[in-house]
C-alpha cells in the first residue's frame, strides 16, 4: 500500500499569479526623490565667490580716507579743495660746520664723583633655630650640614630657661650672610635670621 503524504495534503494551494502583472520592486524609481542638481550648486557657489572678489577689488580701488559716493547724502554739496602746485622736495644746503658742539666738549670732559667709604657694620651672624631640646638643635644642624654649611650650637641661659641656638657665622658683611640665607632657602630651610653680632 502506498504511503500517503498528510502534510502536503493539508497545505492550502497557492493562488495562481496573473501573467500580465509585473512583480512589484521594492526600490522603484517612482518612489525615489529626484537626484539633486549639482551644477546648480556649483553655479551659485561661483557667483558668490566672484561677487566677493569683485567687492574686495572695489574696496581696493577707493582712495584712502574717502567714502564711496553712495554713502554721501545727495543734499550736501561736496567741496573740492583748490588745487595748489606743490614745489618739489628740495634738500637743504649742507652745513659747512657741525651745528652741535657737545660732541667735541664731551671728548675731553672729566667727571668727578665723590665716593664715600662704606662703614663696616659687622660682624653679622645668622641664627636658624632656637630650641629647648638639644636633640632638635642637632637635627637642624644636620640639615644645614647637608646643605653644605658649617653651623654651631650655642647653649644660652636666660630668664626663660635654657635655649639651644643653631648659629652660622660670623660674617664680615651682611651681603655674605644674605647670600648664604638665600642658598639655605633653596634647600627648604626658611627659619634663618641675620643679626648684628656685637
Amino acid at each position: 500500500m502506498p504511503q500517503k503524504d498528510y502534510i502536503k495534503a493539508s497545505r492550502p494551494k497557492a493562488k495562481a499569479k496573473p501573467a500580465n502583472k509585473r512583480p512589484a520592486r521594492r526600490n522603484s524609481k517612482a518612489k525615489q526623490p529626484a537626484p539633486a542638481k549639482p551644477w546648480l550648486l556649483l553655479v551659485v557657489t561661483f557667483l558668490l565667490i566672484g561677487g566677493f572678489i569683485y567687492f574686495l577689488w572695489f574696496l581696493n580701488q577707493q582712495p584712502a580716507g574717502t567714502t564711496p559716493s553712495a554713502v554721501i547724502p545727495a543734499k550736501t554739496p561736496v567741496k573740492t579743495p583748490p588745487k595748489t602746485t606743490k614745489p618739489k622736495d628740495e634738500l637743504p644746503a649742507k652745513p659747512t660746520e657741525e651745528p652741535y658742539q657737545y660732541i667735541k666738549e664731551l671728548e675731553n670732559k672729566e667727571v668727578k664723583v665723590e665716593v664715600t667709604e662704606q662703614q663696616a657694620g659687622g660682624p653679622y651672624q645668622m641664627q636658624c633655630g632656637s630650641f629647648r631640646v638639644e636633640q632638635q638643635a642637632e637635627t637642624m644642624k644636620a640639615q644645614i650640614a647637608f646643605a653644605g654649611f658649617a653651623s654651631q650650637i650655642r647653649r644660652t641661659e636666660g630668664a626663660n630657661g635654657v635655649w639651644y641656638r643653631v648659629v652660622l657665622g660670623p660674617y664680615t658683611s651682611k651681603r655674605q650672610a644674605t647670600t648664604d640665607r638665600n642658598r639655605l632657602r633653596q634647600q627648604s630651610i626658611n627659619t634663618c635670621q641675620i643679626w648684628n653680632w656685637s
